[in-house]
């Protein structure tokens, strides 16, 4: 029974790996590069820092589920692995956003201290 169950195993690993063709890739480079130009044009745009943060994140997280995708070919298994996948990056890129964000919470004492270090140089 276990040897049927490798054999299985085996056949199922023997199919040609899906193969993508140019004009998806040349596709997906054009869709990459068009974000890029994107996230450089908001960060010109004066947005503030946090919003431009969370602009840049918004636009990083659709090119990486474009990545992904199509070059991992998630597109072409299960959906439980898309979802999972993009899952788990949306939960890092949430603790990274609230761990940058949470700067606002403590940056009344980091000036505090830094003015109290000028001012012990002054002396």
């Amino acid at each position: 029974m276990a040897n049927d169950e490798k054999e299985d195993h085996i056949d199922h690993h023997d199919d040609m790996g899906h193969a993508l063709s140019v004009q998806l890739l040349v596709a997906v480079w054009v869709i990459l590069m068009a974000f890029t130009g994107l996230t450089v044009w908001a960060a010109q745009q004066g947005l503030g820092s946090q919003t431009s943060f969370i602009v840049a994140m918004v636009i990083a997280t659709i090119k990486a589920g474009l990545v992904m995708s199509v070059f991992m070919h998630l597109w072409w298994d299960k959906r439980m692995n898309v979802f999972t996948f993009l899952g788990s990056f949306l939960f890092v890129m949430l603790f990274i956003g609230m761990a940058l964000t949470d700067k606002s919470e403590y940056n009344h004492d980091i000036l505090q201290k830094a003015e109290q270090d000028q001012a012990a140089q002054a002396k």
